[in-house]
């Protein structure tokens, strides 16, 4: 079921494909080199360098909050489809979904975790081996069980 978008999100979806296409380099590549051409109509003079600078000024402005807004909306979309192929996936650890969340610490910690996981995979020499946060957690336990029990 599809929600009627919002004039803003409506817009702004218009603003992000209309200002990304060549058409629209070509109008800001045309622009730039009528105002350079018409230098010497006006002398070169303030008023000349204001139009420019004030033009590209607003139009940065106004584009940062464009492109911000297409970026969270991407960045959304792309954190939900990759948390559907983690929750959908049996051999997937079902705590990374959302792991967007988590403090720069936490993010730090299982970075250095998957660095050690792919330095563990390269000693296999088998591709097709996966590893998760769960099933390292599992080998650990049961290795961690088996010493354990030889100790006892």
């Amino acid at each position: 079921m599809k929600k009627k978008k919002s004039f803003f999100e409506r817009f702004s979806n218009w603003a992000t494909a209309a200002t990304g296409s060549s058409a629209a380099f070509i109008i800001a590549a045309a622009t730039v080199v009528v105002w350079a051409v018409t230098g010497p109509l006006f002398h070169y003079s303030e008023t000349w360098q204001l139009v420019i600078n004030t033009g590209t000024t607003i139009v940065t402005f106004l584009m940062v909050f464009l492109i911000q807004k297409s970026q969270n909306k991407d960045s959304k979309a792309i954190h939900l489809k990759l948390n559907e192929l983690l929750a959908s996936h049996e051999g997937t650890s079902n705590r990374m979904v959302n792991i967007e969340d988590l403090t720069e610490a936490e993010l730090d910690h299982l970075y250095k975790f998957y660095i050690r996981l792919s330095e563990l995979a390269e000693k296999e020499n088998d591709i097709t081996k996966t590893h998760s946060i769960d099933a390292a957690e599992e080998n650990h336990h049961r290795k961690t069980g088996s010493r354990q029990s030889k100790n006892k």
